[in-house]
């Protein structure tokens, strides 16, 4: 196996993260005391990256729905607060990726930014 494979695919990802994350109102990235990459918005983390796992804020309803497929799981040490993580996600996730990223960061923003992105979409 390509020794270079994991930091490609590891990248690749981080790279997608920062399209979606950034690209929302006032969203930041920070690499955290772990050597995470953590994205933030008013100082509370919507997405955390490390390795080859994307975790992401989530609610515990909709926790429990992603749970029943196969490639999501509650994230070790803070999924009792409704985080769900998917390990090296693939093309086709993105687009649900996507959708539950931008669900994260209007759970963490404050209400005048979630009516500005609710307006600008």
């Amino acid at each position: 196996m390509n020794s270079n494979f994991g930091t490609q695919e590891t990248g690749g990802m981080l790279e997608i993260l920062r399209k979606i994350c950034l690209a929302l109102p006032e969203a930041v990235e920070i690499v955290d005391g772990f050597g995470h990459n953590t994205f933030k918005v008013n100082g509370k983390s919507f997405v955390i990256s490390g390795e080859k796992r994307l975790s992401f804020k989530s609610d515990r309803e909709t926790q429990e729905i992603l749970l029943e497929k196969e490639y999501f799981y509650k994230t070790p040490y803070i999924g009792h607060h409704g985080w769900v993580s998917i390990d090296q996600p693939t093309e086709e996730h993105w687009d649900e990726l996507t959708s539950l990223i931008q669900e994260a960061y209007l759970r963490a923003a404050p209400k005048r930014l979630v009516k500005k992105w609710l307006d600008m979409h």
